[in-house]
């Protein structure tokens, strides 16, 4: 008895597209600390986010969320002045980080 070949039944999913740089945005060619996004970062964020540690677009959204990522309002392009004003930050959930201030930043370049 011969047995007979199936076909795949499950399709193959293409590769996500992965994010680039401009190659004309200030972030080109320097790493995260290079950024700004060192050690001092580090434990600026950590101690923002211990004093403001849930998602404020959930909440405006009348739900929960711890947020991981502090944010900065305005996009700094590499003004450190900017870049270290934590009265232009806010604590966000990955979700609404990747979607919400991701379009945001776009849009203002």
């Amino acid at each position: 008895m011969k047995l007979t070949t199936l076909k795949p039944k499950v399709q193959t999913l293409a590769a996500p597209k992965l994010a680039t740089v401009n190659p004309n945005s200030w972030r080109e060619g320097k790493t995260s600390t290079q950024r700004g996004y060192g050690y001092k970062w580090q434990q600026a964020r950590e101690g923002y986010l211990s004093k403001h540690p849930l998602c404020v677009m959930c909440e405006a959204e009348g739900r929960v969320s711890p947020a991981t990522i502090v944010d900065h309002k305005k996009a700094h392009r590499g003004d450190m002045t900017i870049f270290w004003d934590s009265t232009g930050w806010q604590s966000l959930c990955k979700a609404h980080h990747d979607s919400h201030a991701q379009k945001r930043d776009n849009a203002a370049a």
